[in-house]
């Protein structure tokens, strides 16, 4: 065998692999296709929703929904106080490091508040004494 007849036949077969893996993707894709496409049922919506039809679906709509919200009202119930329970753990855990971490937050932006509360006053001064005359009248009348 010469180097053309190899290159040939590699060719050959390269190309049938192809061809096989071809078919059996395609054939998948059909297969998945047809599992895929349920039928659906075209609505009239002006004739589902028209007049006392509108509200007998709502009615039945609604009524779905709170059987399905009954049917799990347990479930939801056990899953907030679940949920309560583990947010006053966290709460109770991590406590004293919160409790900590406000305080060091407290000393270190008190020069910071300090500031700008002054400052605040300073540019709103005569808004606040103007509040603060017209409490002192209301109280006085």
């Amino acid at each position: 065998m010469d180097l053309e007849e190899l290159k040939r036949i590699r060719e050959e077969n390269f190309s049938s692999h192809k061809k096989k893996k071809r078919e059996y993707y395609l054939k998948n894709k059909l297969a998945k296709q047809a599992k895929k496409k349920p039928e659906h049922k075209e609505y009239d919506y002006e004739k589902e929703l028209s007049g006392d039809n509108f509200d007998l679906k709502i009615k039945e709509i609604i009524k779905q929904q709170k059987e399905h919200v009954d049917s799990r009202k347990d479930k939801i119930i056990a899953k907030i106080n679940d949920y309560k329970k583990q947010k006053q753990e966290y709460y109770q855990q991590n406590r004293n490091k919160r409790l900590e971490y406000d305080k060091d937050y407290r000393e270190k932006k008190k020069e910071e508040l300090r500031e700008y509360r002054k400052r605040y006053y300073e540019e709103n001064k005569e808004k606040i004494l103007q509040k603060q005359r017209e409490k002192r009248n209301n109280n006085k009348e």
